[in-house]
């Protein structure tokens, strides 16, 4: 049996504080859309209303199992600062007893 887990990333503004940025990941998680976040600084390049911005922002990496993956990407796409946000996923080869974790979390 192959055993998956989804990993679901956005990002969140630069300016947003530590806490504000873990209190963010923590209500997903507490409301069971997804068993892990990891969050790290990073500098995004990209294109907004024709002109090239360069920013701080968080990477938000979300670890989620597939039966919980659209309510996740629903949630933040409701609940996200950004008028367009960012919301890629893919699925990973996993342990077993990860994705077992990640199901019942």
């Amino acid at each position: 049996m192959k055993s998956s887990v989804w990993v679901v990333e956005t990002t969140l503004p630069g300016d947003w504080s530590e806490s504000m940025v873990g209190e963010w990941c923590y209500k997903l998680v507490d409301a069971g859309l997804m068993a892990c976040a990891h969050r790290s600084k990073i500098t995004s390049t990209y294109r907004w209303k024709d002109v090239v911005q360069s920013n701080p922002e968080w990477q938000i990496q979300c670890k989620t199992s597939e039966s919980k993956k659209q309510f996740l990407i629903d949630e933040i796409q409701t609940n996200h600062p950004y008028d367009l946000p960012m919301v890629i996923c893919f699925e990973t080869e996993s342990t077993a007893e990860y994705a077992e974790w990640v199901e019942q979390n």
